[in-house]
Formats: C-alpha cells, sequence, structure tokens
C-alpha cells in the first residue's frame, strides 16, 4: 500500500520519501510468495466492488507504464460446500454491479475441471474476468515508476518513532529524523512496532503456503485460481506457473506473531504441511505430489478483517491503513490512490467509511465465524 501511494503521489508532482525497514520486495512483510488472487465479487457493501474494479483498471495501467506482466486473467473459481457457505449474498451484489459471474453445481464443475474430487453437494461460483497479480512484481514496478517520477527511497530504514505537529510529522529513524507536511503510515504486520504513536486494533499471525507437485491438469492455462470452503478450513489458491507446482494456502487458523519475534520457518509445525496436502488428496488428488517449496508469511488483519483506512484521531496530517491481510493485495493499487487523494486533497471519491477507526469504539467486534470466505486473498 505505500509503494502504491508513493508512486501515486510523485506521479502528481509531490516532493515523496517513502521509508522501508528492508528493501522491497522483500520477504518480511505480507507480500512475497509470487501471486494473490484479483477478484472481484464481494456481499455486503458495496465498496469493495467498486474498488475491486478500479483496482483492476489500476494495474492494467501499472503494466502499461512499467513495461512488466502483473495480471493474468486467469479466472478465479470460488468452491465451497453448500451445507457450511453459500454464495448467495454474492452472487446478488455481482448483480447489482454487473460483475460476471457463474454459478455451478458439482456435475458442471468437474464437467469442466475433471481433475476435481468433490462431493455433490459443493457448488461454485466462477469470476472469468478475475485472475492473478504477480505480487513482488507489482511491488517492484511500483516501486520502480514511483523513482521514476522523482521519489526518493530509503531502504533498510527502521522507523524508531512517529511525533506530528499542526503544520508537519517527524520520522525518528536509526538513521536520523525526517520531516514533512504530511504522513502515510502502513507498516503491515509491524504496526505494533509504532504502537506508542498510533494503537491499531491490528494482529499478525503466520501463515505458510506450499507448492505440490501437480499433474498438467492443473497448470496455469489449464486451471484457474481459486478459493476452496469446506468443513475442514478455508483455502486459496493458484495453477501451477512454470513448473513451479500448485500453490495452496489456509486462510483460517495461525499463530500469533508480534514484531521482534523469530518467524518460525516453513516445516516448524506439523500442521503446516499436513493441513495443505491433507485438503488437496480429498478434493485434488492430481495436485497432492511431493512438496516442492514451503514459505511462511504474515497475515496483519482487524478484528472484522476489514481494512483500516483513516486519519490519526488526534493528527489529520497522519493518514493510517492497515489490515490488509487476507484479502487485501488486490486493493493495493486503489488503496494508494484513495490513499494520496487523502493525502493532497483531503478527500477521496471513493466511500471510505467503512474503513474508518472509529467502528472500534463504540462496542468490541466479534470476530467473523464459519468459513470467511469474503476475506480469503
Amino acid at each position: 500500500m505505500g509503494m502504491s501511494a508513493g508512486y501515486h503521489l510523485a506521479r502528481r508532482g509531490v516532493k515523496t520519501l517513502l521509508i522501508d525497514a528492508f528493501d522491497p520486495p522483500h520477504t518480511e512483510g505480507s507480500h512475497h510468495g509470487e501471486t494473490r488472487l484479483i477478484r472481484h465479487a464481494y456481499s455486503g457493501d458495496p465498496t469493495y466492488i467498486d474498488m475491486a474494479l478500479r483496482a483492476q483498471v489500476l494495474w492494467k495501467e501499472a503494466e502499461e507504464e512499467s513495461g512488466t506482466a502483473l495480471l493474468v486473467p486467469s479466472g478465479v473459481l470460488n468452491l465451497a460446500d453448500s451445507n457450511v457457505y453459500s454464495f448467495a449474498g454474492r452472487l446478488a451484489e455481482a448483480e447489482k454491479r454487473k460483475v460476471r459471474v457463474e454459478q455451478m453445481d458439482a456435475d458442471e464443475i468437474c464437467r469442466r475441471w475433471p481433475a476435481l474430487n468433490l462431493p455433490e453437494h459443493f457448488e461454485a461460483m466462477f469470476e472469468p474476468d478475475a485472475g492473478y497479480l504477480y505480487s513482488e512484481k507489482c511491488i517492484a514496478a511500483y516501486r520502480k515508476l514511483a523513482l521514476v517520477h522523482g521519489a526518493q527511497l530509503l531502504t533498510n530504514t527502521s522507523v524508531l518513532n512517529v511525533t506530528a505537529r499542526e503544520d508537519s510529522v517527524t520520522v525518528h529513524t536509526r538513521s536520523g529524523d525526517y520531516y514533512g507536511a504530511a504522513a502515510i503510515l502502513s507498516a503491515g504486520a509491524w504496526f505494533g512496532s509504532l504502537s506508542a504513536f498510533a494503537a491499531l486494533p491490528i494482529h499478525a499471525i503466520r501463515k505458510v503456503v506450499g507448492w505440490f507437485q501437480s499433474t498438467p491438469a492443473f497448470d496455469a492455462g489449464n486451471f484457474p485460481g481459486f478459493t476452496l470452503g469446506t468443513r475442514e478450513g478455508s483455502y486459496y489458491g493458484f495453477p501451477g506457473i512454470g513448473g513451479a507446482g500448485l500453490k495452496i494456502g489456509r486462510h483460517d487458523t495461525g499463530r500469533e506473531w508480534k514484531p521482534g519475534e523469530t518467524l518460525a520457518p516453513f516445516g516448524s509445525e506439523e500442521s503446516d504441511e499436513k493441513d495443505l496436502r491433507q485438503v488437496l488428496e480429498t478434493y485434488m488428488p492430481g495436485a497432492a505430489g511431493r512438496l516442492l517449496k514451503g514459505a511462511v508469511c504474515k497475515y496483519e488483519h482487524t478484528p472484522d478483517e476489514d481494512f483500516i483506512i483513516d486519519r490519526h484521531p488526534a493528527h489529520d496530517n497522519v493518514l493510517l491503513a492497515g489490515g490488509f491481510s487476507g484479502h487485501g493485495f488486490k486493493f493495493s493499487s486503489v488503496v494508494g490512490e484513495i490513499l494520496a487523494d487523502l493525502a493532497t486533497g483531503g478527500a477521496s471519491t471513493v466511500n471510505i467509511k467503512p474503513f474508518s477507526l472509529s467502528r472500534f469504539d463504540s462496542s468490541p467486534v466479534q470476530p467473523q465465524s464459519g468459513l470467511p470466505l469474503e476475506g480469503i486473498e
């Protein structure tokens, strides 16, 4: 989100400094692992659909400007056990917003993708205009474009604290202090390290993904990106790209992680491979070959799994953007645009009221129950 905002600001001629504790793209946040889904059919507040459609436009613009392929229109196949999840809300909103979707029963799903092994009570919602993004290439493209437009980037520079006045913000780092009229904080899973200045209800958890040897039926071009909601849990994944094998991750569950703690590598817990393999053996047996690679990343999310995009409660010239993991990466192109609008003009044309920080003030937010397929990738 920060790299995207830096690009949008620099493109407008705003003097922009980007500060990162590492050297993006990197493996210390929530953006690595090669791919992220981009889909459009959400239920609930229509802001998500509006943002997803705008995000896709902006990704295509970034592709053209950078000369880098970022988005693959593979389609996204959303699969679910109808006893535990219904697509009714998303189908209804998709019809209202003119998002192309196809509803299928198990027979139709297995006719089109015969390598799947689904019980008859499964159903699907297929989004033919959706697909996946090359997440690290997206970060690299925005970095390149931001610098081309005049932004400056400080890498390997940890932020120790932030202080603000009415007309200025100071960012304190190990290499010195930096000053600006306004600031955007998008620290992801590392927001806990800034809690003295911005105490947000954002929690980070350890997540794993694995790449498994798979048959050609699951290769890119033959199989789409997917989500999978079952009694066993909530999963997402991608076809095999360039011989890398099918990639799959679990959306629910995970062990809490805090800034400064060591992130245990893939395989440290028996469930790392076991959970992924079991669901593949049950529903995608042709993709349950040997583990080719495993990776660990961090989810950072709010209690209700909706984003935070708001001004600091005490400082109007500081913007806070966080809680994006699980389904946020696809939106980073448009979130950067929103943040640039707020930083320079004071308002955004996008309805960001659902992402207000004040929603956590009135009453405790209950975690989402059941299979959280709305917030998956």
